[in-house]
């Protein structure tokens, strides 16, 4: 999503427009992803298509149709999309975007053909830093921005390295320039990318001291030979960028760069009401000064994405991740002392080369035990140019990798049940998006800061969680009558772009919250009022409690008098009264 907004803020730049269909557009481009073996075969598939719309366009003698393929994909596969089937008319890989409307320019005016129309070369700079994206739907409540681009982490069964090039990070104050302005148009939630988004780290800021920290590096490196063996340790453990027990097969340049921690702080201040996520890191990047910022920012989502790709130690080392098992679990552990109810997901590789039975039964185990909120699971495809491919066979059998998808799949799914119980009576801050697609004329949906999917019955709340609350405990009632009061203050209509406090009833399908709406509310409100975005069921306050209880009651009221109505019954009209329960 956000290589295709660069594409287009650069397009514009040149006077091209989106086009409402394929039928309608002189251009159609394909932005790839080269990273599991289904997502290629959909481009192929795409590409079949478009022929056909060549094809027809050629027999009705209508204007061309040029086809691009853009991307990870362009990288990899360069060559064979330009070969005589011509299923491409010109390929451009992730580092070249800015060459497109020359490629585009001289493809059209039939100047470029074969390598001429294909630019793929990776870059160890470009970031597109300068350009603004353009949003392709300026009506979303979210927005991406990127912060980095490229992996170092040469893991053995990735290709990213090779199709997206060596880290290089976005300076510091261009992503603050692209947050800020984000926010000025009322977008509510972020989510920082990067192919290693929590390896960030910006040396832009040291510029001006460039020239003299390159001379003065020979006397430091002479320096650190003679220095004694016990200074050497202490400053080895200040240089270490890594959560403990984790390692990287590279050594990172990292010294006096601002980090992914520092960041986070920063984009979360820039306005304390937008939502910041992150996406995709890798685990060994979650240093305890990341875990505190998190915790710090209400604002910052309490959802961490960990891919632990297996959950056996020899496994891990066969895969070059650079961690153990006992090592992942020990930076679970920290996570959830840090972000109480905090949501983890991972990715999981099953069937990688050489797998025994015994590596994936400890990566069954690594499920069951941590109990993911989501996990995303697929069976190991090769990918050309990496270290497996080039080092390692891809021997294990079609028909066992899928029987240990399905046991990963089973011991996921139980994990996540057991977290599913625990979601009744938890109270969660929800930001609304839209409607369900089904039952949408009644019904809002959005995400809590878990990234759950929450349902509501639309319905007026009270305007603010604080004036709730002060109604609730400003009566003086006698605790045994359980007495019901109207709430008569301020109430709020909800919507596309509202925060509002809900307390969850049920979970269906794999993880989404049916909730009642309590409160309109904001992320710094319900972070005061309740002292954390996500409440825990034993944790939750009373009223609140009794509040749910009550909206409940009255959506369920309010849905029989309809029925009633619609089947020519009696009713009393719409309320502008919110029913609390006070005890």
């Amino acid at each position: 999503m956000s290589d295709s907004e660069i594409i287009g803020s650069v397009l514009a730049a040149d006077q091209y427009s989106k086009a409402a269909s394929v039928q309608e557009a002189g251009v159609v481009l394909l932005n790839t992803c080269a990273i599991r073996e289904n997502a290629e075969a959909r481009i192929w598939g795409r590409l079949g298509e478009l022929q056909a719309e060549k094809r027809r366009r050629r027999a009705s003698q209508q204007p061309p149709l040029l086809v691009g393929v853009l991307g990870c994909m362009a990288e990899r596969l360069k060559a064979r999309l330009l070969d005589s089937a011509r299923l491409a008319d010109l390929v451009v890989g992730p580092d070249a975007y800015r060459d497109l409307p020359r490629i585009l320019a001289a493809v059209q005016a039939g100047e470029a053909q074969g390598s001429a129309a294909m630019n793929v070369q990776l870059s160890l700079e470009e970031t597109y830093a300068d350009i603004m994206p353009v949003r392709q739907d300026a009506s979303r409540t979210s927005a991406f921005v990127s912060i980095m681009r490229g992996c170092n982490n040469m893991c053995a069964f990735c290709i990213v390295p090779f199709t997206r090039g060596r880290e290089r990070s976005r300076p510091l104050d261009s992503i603050l320039r692209e947050v800020e302005a984000l926010s000025e148009q009322g977008v509510k939630e972020i989510t920082l990318l990067g192919q290693n988004v929590n390896s960030y780290a910006d040396f832009s800021h040291l510029q001006q001291q460039q020239q003299h920290t390159s001379s003065s590096q020979t006397y430091q490196a002479t320096k650190q030979r003679h220095a004694d063996p016990q200074q050497q340790q202490q400053q080895q453990a200040a240089l270490s960028y890594y959560a403990p027990g984790f390692a990287s097969v590279y050594k990172p340049q990292r010294q006096g760069a601002t980090g992914f921690g520092q960041l986070l702080d920063k984009v979360a201040l820039v306005n304390p009401e937008m939502r910041v996520r992150f996406t995709s890191p890798h685990p060994k990047d979650f240093t305890d000064d990341v875990l505190g910022v998190i915790s710090e920012h209400p604002n910052v989502c309490k959802y961490l994405h960990m891919p632990a790709q297996s959950g056996s130690s020899s496994m891990l080392e066969r895969m070059k991740r650079g961690y153990s098992r006992e090592a992942y679990d020990g930076l679970v552990e920290r996570a959830r002392q840090v972000l109480p109810n905090v949501a983890l997901s991972t990715d999981i590789i099953a069937g990688f080369c050489g797998e025994t039975d015994e590596e994936h039964q400890a990566t069954a185990d690594l499920l069951r035990r941590t109990r993911y909120d989501n996990a995303f699971i697929f069976a190991y495809s090769q990918r050309g140019k990496t270290y497996a491919a080039r080092h390692l066979a891809d021997d294990v059998p079609a028909e066992v990798k899928s029987q240990r998808l399905a046991d990963l799949f089973a011991a996921y799914r139980q994990g996540q049940a057991e977290l599913n119980q625990l979601e009744v009576g938890r109270i969660h801050l929800a930001l609304l998006d839209g409607r369900p697609r089904r039952d949408g004329q009644h019904s809002l949906q959005g995400r809590s800061c878990s990234m759950k999917r929450v349902i509501i019955l639309e319905q007026p709340v009270p305007s603010s969680l604080r004036a709730l609350q002060q109604h609730c405990e400003g009566q003086r009632l006698d605790p045994q009558q359980q007495q019901q009061q109207l709430y008569a203050g301020p109430v709020s209509s909800l919507g596309t772009g509202d925060y509002v406090a809900v307390l969850v009833q049920q979970v269906v399908g794999s993880s989404t919250l049916l909730s009642v709406p309590l409160a309109r509310t904001s992320i710094q409100e319900f972070a005061a009022v309740l002292g954390s975005t996500i409440v825990s069921a034993d944790k939750a306050p009373a009223w609140l409690v009794q509040q749910g209880a009550a909206a409940a009651a009255a959506a369920a009221a309010a849905a029989a008098a309809a029925a009633a109505a619609a089947s020519g019954g009696a009713s009393d009209g719409e309320s502008q009264q919110v029913l609390v329960a006070q005890g």
